[in-house]
């Protein structure tokens, strides 16, 4: 068992940093023995995996947040639920919330919420102009699918709610963000829908 004991400056830093409890980062300090990037991964796995067993609960309860830019000439809606009002009513849900809208506002592609939600037609239609890129560069073969294949990943990042870096720490994505507020609140947090107006925009 490791002898290293974290002090209270490393603990508080790593809490900000990844939203999880104070036991939860002492001992996951502990563990990487100091190494705060293996500590602050090993929250973040840990919070995936307990935010996945709580993803099947029924969200009948949530927060519906709203923000115009300056200027008036861009809005966005966004929808979050969860399990009970108690959350729904919180201050870390409405950080969250607030966030979100910021993190939409912030970008002109954000179309969808998750990658399930990308229409077939979409996703095959950005995979054929990412193959023909590649032939055009001289590639071949499985190379061609492989290098569609990744550009379509980078895609899912610029469109994609989820898959977007985190705004406030680009390490994150906010997917990673919603899992760690679904395990410090033990309820299902799920990103319902949003909606983008811009004056002039279809």
């Amino acid at each position: 068992m490791s002898d290293y004991k974290p002090s209270p400056a490393d603990i508080k830093a790593l809490r900000e940093r990844s939203g999880a409890g104070m036991l939860d980062v002492r001992n996951a300090l502990v563990a990487a023995e100091g190494d705060t990037d293996a500590a602050f991964k090993a929250l973040r796995e840990a919070g995936i995996a307990k935010a996945a067993k709580l993803a099947g609960r029924e969200t009948t309860e949530g927060k519906i947040g709203a923000y115009i830019h300056p200027g008036g000439q861009k809005g966005v809606l966004v929808e979050v639920r969860c399990n009970t009002d108690f959350v729904a009513n919180s201050e870390t849900m409405a950080v969250f919330v607030k966030d979100l809208l910021l993190q939409i506002v912030s970008s002109d592609n954000t179309r969808w919420v998750r990658i399930e939600d990308v229409p077939a037609e979409a996703r095959d239609a950005e995979l054929a102009i990412f193959r023909e890129q590649a032939a055009q560069e001289g590639k071949s073969g499985p190379v061609v699918d492989k290098i569609a294949e990744g550009r379509l990943r980078k895609w899912y990042e610029e469109v994609v709610l989820l898959e977007q870096p985190y705004f406030r720490d680009e390490k994150l994505t906010v997917e990673v963000v919603r899992a760690g507020l679904s395990q410090e609140t033990g309820e299902n947090i799920v990103v319902a829908r949003f909606a983008s107006f811009t004056v002039g925009g279809s």
